[in-house]
């Protein structure tokens, strides 16, 4: 994701000339990355019910995530005034959470399952102009991709993390075990996902306006 995003920085900045919002070999990245985020999140909730997490733990690590969101909707509007960000994954996770913390993680698993393949073919099959506003498109049955820098609505990735949290309550050994001393740090990072998220864009942003403020530019 970090090296991802700070190609996407680089082409932001003139470093690259890349179309990161048709080329297949960047789109797919992005699908990738966000499926990885979406599966783990549910991964996470699957986890977070089998260990007893209460309300309150829940509904105050749900409110660091809205938060966020809320913050890169701000942070993109001042620097892409004209497709900021208004639902991006940080924003879908959080709906996502609710709905399944709050219904659907006491679904047995045919049923998770059913909906999981009903989110996740439900825009191919149904879309809608009324949900092309930057107010209804948070749906995903849109007749159109909105113009954005990150949209990821709840139909159809919803699917991805009902994924996770079937799987993950059905076998939750796969997240048991160590990580080989090298990978170690990828743990921590793990631990610390949405500070990380946060942090590091600002952080390679900022170290490619220091570079430009020395003088170096692109080519």
């Amino acid at each position: 994701m970090a090296a991802f995003h700070f190609c996407f920085d680089l082409n932001h900045f003139g470093w690259l000339r890349e179309n990161f919002y048709r080329d297949p070999f960047w789109t797919l990245q992005r699908t990738a990355i966000v499926s990885l985020f979406l599966f783990c999140a549910g991964g996470g909730q699957a986890l977070a019910v089998l260990g007893g997490q209460g309300a309150r733990r829940f509904w105050r690590r749900w409110a660091q995530v809205a938060g966020c969101a809320l913050a890169v909707s701000a942070g993109s509007a001042l620097m892409f005034p004209n497709s900021w960000i208004s639902f991006g994954v940080l924003h879908g996770i959080a709906v996502m959470l609710v709905l399944l913390r709050l219904g659907l993680s006491r679904a047995a698993a045919p049923w998770l399952l059913a909906l999981a393949a009903a989110a996740l073919l439900a825009p191919q099959l149904l879309s809608h102009a009324w949900f092309d506003t930057r107010w209804t498109n948070w749906v995903g049955l849109v007749t159109h991709k909105p113009i954005t820098e990150d949209y990821v609505p709840v139909l159809p990735w919803l699917g991805v993390m009902l994924l996770g949290f079937a799987v993950s309550r059905r076998w939750p050994s796969l997240w048991a075990g160590t990580l080989a001393r090298p990978l170690r740090p990828l743990a921590v990072l793990g631990r610390w996902s949405l500070s990380f998220y946060m942090l590091h864009q600002p952080v390679l942003i900022g170290l490619l306006m220091g570079a430009q403020a020395l003088g170096l530019r692109p080519h």
